[in-house]
This record gives structure tokens, C-alpha cells and sequence, in this order.
């Protein structure tokens, strides 16, 4: 090292608290009394210590707040920092210093000062004023202080060993009576790292209030590395009885060997054991005792032996021979399902079909059921109630938002947390090998980069394949051929085609008004009273009061929401009865809002009127039918058209596919064939915030820009359904059983259909048929005829109207319609 790099100072000349240059510290805390040496790789430190070395030899040294701030300005630096005496200043390279410091004194930056310069950058020279340090005086509390100090910091050091000797015998010996503040302060240098430790410590002027918060600050840490040492010692003693117990298992197994002891089978043996009860195929057996043998050679802390354990408990708990005793008694099943649900006699009809071909046939590969329909009409539990009826177990599996096709097939055994697929953990489940399962959300199935878990429901739904399914994770065949399978869907159109070729579809579709009612009376509130611990006595319900709730507290195809509500009513019935047990809580129609409020849905008023422009379509959704309103206005404009409330696509086509069909009939209804050019048409769906697509509401579109075209209203108690084509012919739609149940719940009497749909009325239920008057169209001069209330004065022929509802029956050399229904106005 050349000499001549080495700088050596004099301290000849007392610190000067103006102007003297500032030294902002990264990482550390200057403390009085210690020497400190550390790089000074910034040029404004650089700039700093020159200066210092030039003059007087003093520098004020002070701990930024941020370390990671290469440019601090004095918001960014502490209040409180040291003047330091520059020992020596040594380059190192061309851009570098060595410095070191010894700490004389604390000082506080000039407030004045750092208010000034508050957010400029640290450099150049700094006004401090000087921390005077109280004359020590020996007293009965510093020395018990100076006690304690040590005596805390002796326990700590018990809890880490990197205390040097030499650092601790120090403290032991440090004298009673010498300076608290020289103690303390010197201490924080290596008991603490913090920054922020050491600057709270370092900012106390008091000398006892320093010892104090030292004393606080050595018992948190001591409490923090007693938590450590005790985790420390749990972790050590379980490692070291786990490699204890594994030993011990290796030297007994190596023994047992040697010695060839036998009496006790081993763990392994019971496992082959297992496997030749079993009666597996010799395949299949020589695959499970390769896995044993390959068990008995590995080390029970060998992790591979865990994964090969599991995998033989698994294949182990297959009912693969195990099956219930199934009976199919068609009486019995009839009087289950009548039990457990009310109505739906179509779908309980078509269930006891399929189950006499079993019964006829038990070898039949029949279609898979799959029911059909809005949320909470009671698919999942009707499966359930199949299965109890003809001696099954049963397991549920829901399919919604599944897009691993492993999640069917399961996981290949390449890593520890592998398993098997639903299908077998739900046979699993249901221990036996001959269980119904219930596939619930079937059309709510996805895929992604991880597989086609539809394209893997194909091998175990088809009946030609299922008998051999092998799942990834056992990796050998099971027979699903015994297995009964259920699925449930809300839609089903979203079902995947090739499922659907596999199952033969039954539609439950929305409840009646008196479906419901009949529901609540017979399941849902003897289930609730039981549930919420109430009795018939205690707790009543007028059948008025339950017709309330069906129409103006719920909206739904089912009765799941009504169950809830039903619970509600309960829960607050519960609360007077525990007040005072004598109370019979009577619920009618005049007290029903006083335990759930106002009214939810009311009837909508603006059907009670014949409107211009005005029209009452109907929809089709996921969870039921619901009234579809469209709204149509007329103003001055250049001919464009306006389309608003959501709108799809297909609906946006059918909208103006109306307006051109009326448009090409315009002299035929006295419209003004120009009128394009004078006005623009507006078309509204409400409710605007609901998306809505498809072709159905064609006519009821047509119906109303002819409605505003011509002032005619349109006949409120009436709706539609019905795509229409650029000719005015009205074609057949889909759904139309859920679009009926919409119109008798919103109590509409005459509902307009296509003609070729009149088949369809078979699948609507009677009560839906002697309420509403269907009205079969073949184009949209019959549709204005019909609804339009100054029909009379057009040119268009009126179909004559009986009141049959009776299925069509269309001559094939004739169009016209053999069976009318009557009008209700």
C-alpha cells in the first residue's frame, strides 16, 4: 500500500457547530466512543470528507432513513447524528475511499436549518447544535440499572451463541458505578442490527430513560429468541425421531430376515394377502404384488414408499367384488317418488318406463337418464329418491366449472400428489361396485390446455366402453357396465352433442302456481319446522299467506328460493316462541309483511291497457321463462333504426329482418310506403341491463313498429312467441313449454304460437292449458289480425277460434290449421 495514500489528522482545533460538512451513513449508526471505518463511494460524502480534512478535521455523521437512496435529502436523514473526528482517509482506486471515524459527540441538526434546506439534497456544510451529556452522578438507581442491563443481557446470550467470550466477560465485569451513558450507548453497538433500533436508543437524552427502553428492548428480543430455540428444539427432536423410528424399522425388517421369522405377518404380507382375497384377474394381480415387492425393497423413509402405500390403500378400497342387492319394484319406486316430489308426472312416468326395461332386461345397455331444467324443480333430489327406491348407494358428483380432463380420468402416478378421478373416489364413496351416481351440471363442463374432460365422460357414459374404464391413477380396468348413471343440466342445448347422443333427455320444467303451493304444504314446511325445532302447534301458516309468498316474495322455476323464505319466517316465529313458549305464532296474509317486509314483486301495471307500441313477447333462459316486453316508438328522422336493451346478434337480424317484412306490407296495412325516409324507429328490450339473444320474439317486434306505424294498440292480455322470416311467415321456435309457465305466471290468457308448435302442447301441463287459450299462427297478417285491437279494419283474413287445445294434426296437402282456439279477452 503506498503511503503517501494515507491522510493522518491532528485533533488540534474543538468541532465548530456551523458549517460543518455532513456525512449521510447507509445501514449504520454512529455511536460515541467507537471507531468506525467504511467505504465512501458517493461524490457528495467524498466531497464531504476532503473538506473536513482540509479545515478542522471534524465531519457530522448522520443514518439516512432509506438505505437504497442514493441521493437523500434531509427529510430523508434522522434529526440526531454524531460528531466524528476524521482518524484517516485512504484511497482506495481511482473513484474510491477508505475512511475512519471516531464518535466524540451527539448532535441535533439546527431545526432552523432543516427547515430550510428541507428537501434539498444532503451536502455541502451543516448548522448542528451540540447534545450537552448530564454529569454522571452514582446513585442507588443508575447502578441497579447498569445491574439489570447486564443481567438481561447475560439471559439473552444463554440463546445465542454468537457472543464472543471476551464480550461477554466485558459486560460482567464492567463496573457498577462507571457511566450509565457510556454503557448504554456503547451496548446498542452489538446488541442490536436495526437502524431504527440503534437511532431510538441513540435520540434518548435522558440517561435512565435510555437504560429503560435498552432493558424493554433486550426483553422483546429475548422473548423472540426463546419462540426461535423452542421451535428449533421441537423440529430437532421430531427429525430425530422420525430417523430413530426408521432405523429401528431397517434394523428390525434386516433382522427378521436374517433370522427367518414368520409368526407375524408383516405389513406387506397382510397387503398381498388383501390382494389374493380379492380374486383379481392374473394380470392385475401380478401388476399389485410387483408394487409389494418393489415396497419391501425400498426403506420406510424412502418417499417412494409413502406414493406406493397410498396407491395400494386406494386400489385396496375399490368395491371391486362388493354389490348391493337391487330390486326393482315399480310400485315401490312410484310411491318413493310420490313421497319425495309433488307432481311431475310426465317425468315420473318416463322414469318408471326406463327402470321396467331394466327390470324386464337387467342386462340392457339403456340410455343414461339426464333431467333437464331451471335450478331447484328437484333434479338432483329425484335421482336421489330413484336410488333409495331400488336398493342402490349412491354418490354425487358435480361436474359444474370442471376443466381438468383429470379430474374424470385421473392423475397419472408421476408425482406425490396424484389421485384418482372423480368416478372412482365416488365408487369409492358408495361402496359398491353397482351404485347410481348423480353427474350434476353436466352442460356446465369446460375445457382448457389441460384436456377435454367431455371427451372423457364419453368412455364412462357409453355403455359399449364403460365396462373396461381405467383410470390414470390405478391404472387398471374397472367395470362401470353395473354402474346406473343420472345427470342434471339446466340447458340443454349447452350440453356437448356427443354426450347428448349418449342420454336420453327428460325435461322437468317450472312449477305451477298450485304446484308450488301443494310443494310447501307437503315437503318444504314439515321439513323446515323439523329443522328449525318447531312444532305443528307452535307455528301456522294460512294457505293465503303461502299464495302471497309464491307471488310476490319469490320469482323462480323451482322452490328453492320459497324454502329459504319459508325458513326465514321460521327463524323469526323461533324468537317469540323462546320469549315466551306459550305463543303460537299464526302467519297470515295481514301480518306476512311484518315478518318479511314489503312485497318483492308486484304485478307490473302497465299490462292493464291496450298501448301503442307496446307488446308482450316471450323468452326462454337457463333458470325458466320469463315475460319479455318490447317497446317500439316512431319519431322524425332519416329512416335509421335504433336497437337498445342488450341485444344479441340473432335478435338485433330478427329486429330488422320484422321491420323490412312490414315494410314490404306497407300499402297491404295502410301504412305510407316513404315512411323510412320520414321517420326512425326505435326498438327497446327491457330490461336493459340483461343480455338477450334468439329469434323468438321476431313477431311480437313486427307486431309493434305495425302498432306504432298505424296507431293501433296492441291487445295487452296477450303475448307472443314466434321468429318471423322476410315473407311474414311465423316459424317454429324451441322452449316453449318454459314460455307458457311464463305466461300463466304473469296471468296473460291468450298466448299466440307458431302453428307447426301446436304438437309441442302435449309436453304443458293441464292446469297451464285450461288457463291460457293458445292461438295458432301461420304468418304475420294472422299475429295482426289477432292482437291488433283494430284488427276489424284491415284487409287481413281472421282465423276462426275454437276452444280445443287437443295436438294438431297437419294435413300434408294442406296449410291450414285444423284446431282454433277461442280468445279470452
Amino acid at each position: 500500500m503506498n503511503k503517501n495514500n494515507i491522510k493522518k489528522t491532528q485533533n488540534t482545533t474543538k468541532p465548530k457547530t456551523e458549517n460543518m460538512p455532513i456525512l449521510p451513513l447507509r445501514g449504520t449508526v454512529m455511536i460515541p466512543g467507537n471507531v468506525f471505518h467504511f467505504d465512501l463511494t458517493r461524490n457528495n460524502s467524498i466531497d464531504a470528507a476532503n473538506f473536513a480534512m482540509k479545515h478542522n478535521m471534524y465531519i457530522f455523521a448522520v443514518a439516512q432513513r432509506d438505505a437504497s437512496l442514493e441521493i437523500p435529502t434531509y427529510n430523508d436523514i434522522y434529526d440526531v447524528g454524531i460528531i466524528c473526528r476524521v482518524v484517516q482517509l485512504l484511497k482506495e482506486n481511482d473513484s474510491g475511499f477508505r475512511i475512519v471515524l471516531e464518535g466524540l459527540s451527539r448532535a441535533r441538526i439546527d431545526q432552523e436549518f432543516k427547515h430550510v434546506n428541507s428537501t434539498q439534497p444532503v451536502q455541502g456544510l451543516v448548522s448542528v447544535n451540540v447534545i450537552k451529556e448530564a454529569k454522571f452522578k452514582v446513585t442507588e438507581k443508575s447502578i441497579a440499572l447498569i445491574r439489570l442491563i447486564k443481567e438481561k443481557f447475560l439471559e439473552f446470550a444463554k440463546l445465542d451463541p454468537g457472543y464472543s467470550k471476551q464480550f461477554i466477560e466485558k459486560v460482567e465485569t464492567f463496573p457498577d458505578d462507571e457511566s450509565l451513558t457510556y454503557f448504554t450507548i456503547s451496548f446498542i453497538t452489538h446488541m442490536f442490527s436495526s437502524v431504527e433500533t440503534k437511532q431510538s436508543i441513540l435520540e434518548v437524552e435522558d440517561d435512565y430513560e435510555r437504560a429503560e427502553l435498552l432493558i424493554r428492548l433486550i426483553e422483546k428480543e429475548i422473548y423472540v429468541k426463546s419462540v426461535e430455540y423452542d421451535i428449533f428444539e421441537k423440529v430437532k427432536q421430531d427429525f430425530e425421531a422420525s430417523q430413530r423410528e426408521s432405523i429401528l424399522r431397517e434394523h428390525k425388517r434386516i433382522i427378521e430376515m436374517e433370522l427367518g421369522e414368520n409368526d407375524d405377518l408383516s405389513e406387506i404380507d397382510e397387503y398381498r394377502n388383501k390382494i389374493e382375497a380379492l380374486g383379481f384377474k392374473d394380470e392385475i394381480k401380478e401388476i399389485l404384488l410387483k408394487e409389494c415387492s418393489k415396497l419391501e425393497k425400498l426403506s420406510y423413509s424412502n418417499a417412494e414408499s409413502a406414493t406406493i402405500l397410498n396407491y395400494l390403500d386406494t386400489v385396496l378400497s375399490i368395491p371391486w367384488n362388493t354389490s348391493t342387492d337391487t330390486e326393482i319394484d315399480l310400485k315401490t319406486v312410484k310411491e318413493q317418488l310420490d313421497n319425495d316430489h309433488y307432481g311431475l308426472e310426465k317425468v315420473k312416468d318416463r322414469i318408471l318406463e326406463s327402470l321396467a326395461v331394466r327390470k324386464l332386461n337387467p342386462d340392457s345397455k339403456g340410455n343414461i337418464l339426464c333431467l333437464v331444467g331451471p335450478p331447484g324443480t328437484g333434479k338432483t333430489s329425484i335421482a336421489l329418491s330413484i336410488a333409495k327406491s331400488i336398493g342402490r348407494n349412491s354418490a354425487r358428483i358435480s361436474l359444474g366449472g370442471v376443466t381438468d380432463e383429470a379430474e374424470i380420468r385421473g392423475h397419472r402416478r408421476t408425482y406425490i400428489a396424484s389421485m384418482p378421478g372423480r368416478i372412482i373416489n365416488a365408487i369409492i364413496r358408495a361402496k359398491s361396485n353397482n351404485p347410481l351416481l348423480i353427474l350434476d351440471e353436466i352442460d356446465k363442463l369446460s375445457s382448457n390446455y389441460k384436456g377435454d374432460p367431455t371427451s372423457a365422460l364419453l368412455e364412462v357414459l357409453d355403455p359399449e366402453q364403460n365396462s373396461e374404464f381405467v383410470d390414470h391413477y390405478i391404472d387398471l380396468p374397472f367395470d362401470l357396465s353395473n354402474t346406473m348413471f343420472i345427470t342434471t343440466a339446466n340447458d340443454e342445448d349447452a350440453i356437448p352433442d356427443p354426450l347428448r347422443d349418449r342420454m336420453d333427455v327428460i325435461e322437468l320444467s317450472s312449477y305451477t302456481r298450485i304446484e308450488k303451493f301443494n310443494i310447501a304444504k307437503k315437503h318444504l314446511i314439515p321439513k323446515q319446522l323439523k329443522e328449525n325445532g318447531l312444532l305443528k302447534k307452535n307455528f301456522k301458516i294460512t294457505d293465503k299467506a303461502i299464495y302471497i309468498l309464491i307471488d310476490n316474495y319469490v320469482k323462480e322455476a323451482g322452490v328453492r328460493n320459497l324454502e329459504r323464505v319459508l325458513a326465514s319466517l321460521m327463524r323469526k316465529a323461533a324468537i317469540k316462541i323462546i320469549e315466551d313458549p306459550a305463543t303460537v305464532v299464526k302467519i297470515n296474509d295481514l301480518n306476512l309483511e311484518e315478518f318479511l317486509g314489503p312485497k318483492k314483486y308486484l304485478d307490473d301495471d302497465s299490462a292493464r291497457t291496450d298501448e301503442i307500441g307496446i307488446a308482450n313477447g316471450l323468452a326462454w333462459t337457463s333458470v325458466g321463462g320469463t315475460l319479455l316486453p318490447i317497446e317500439c316508438a316512431k319519431f322524425p328522422g332519416t329512416g335509421k333504426i335504433e336497437l337498445t336493451g342488450s341485444l344479441g346478434d340473432v335478435m338485433q337480424e330478427s329486429a330488422k329482418t320484422a321491420l323490412s317484412c312490414i315494410r314490404s306490407r306497407a300499402e297491404k296495412y295502410g301504412i305510407d310506403p316513404m315512411f323510412y325516409k320520414d321517420y326512425d324507429i326505435h326498438i327497446h328490450a327491457p330490461d336493459g341491463a340483461t343480455p338477450k339473444d334468439g329469434p323468438s320474439a321476431g313477431i311480437t317486434m313486427a307486431l309493434t313498429i305495425y302498432s306504432v306505424l298505424t296507431s293501433n294498440p296492441v291487445r295487452h292480455n296477450f303475448a307472443m312467441t314466434g321468429e318471423i322470416s322476410l315473407t311474414g311467415k311465423v316459424m317454429p321456435i324451441g322452449g316453449l313449454k318454459e314460455k307458457a309457465m311464463a305466461a300463466y305466471k304473469a296471468k296473460i290468457k291468450n298466448v299466440i304460437i307458431p302453428a307447426k308448435n301446436m304438437r309441442d302442447l302435449y309436453d304443458i301441463d293441464d292446469e297451464i292449458k285450461k288457463k291460457i287459450k293458445f292461438i295458432p299462427v301461420n304468418d304475420i297478417d294472422e299475429v295482426i289480425a289477432i292482437a291488433s285491437v283494430q284488427a276489424k279494419k284491415k284487409k287481413t283474413s281472421k282465423p276462426k277460434i275454437t276452444d280445443t287445445v287437443n295436438p294438431l294434426i297437419i294435413s300434408s296437402t294442406s296449410k291450414k290449421i285444423k284446431n282454433d282456439i277461442n280468445i279470452s279477452q
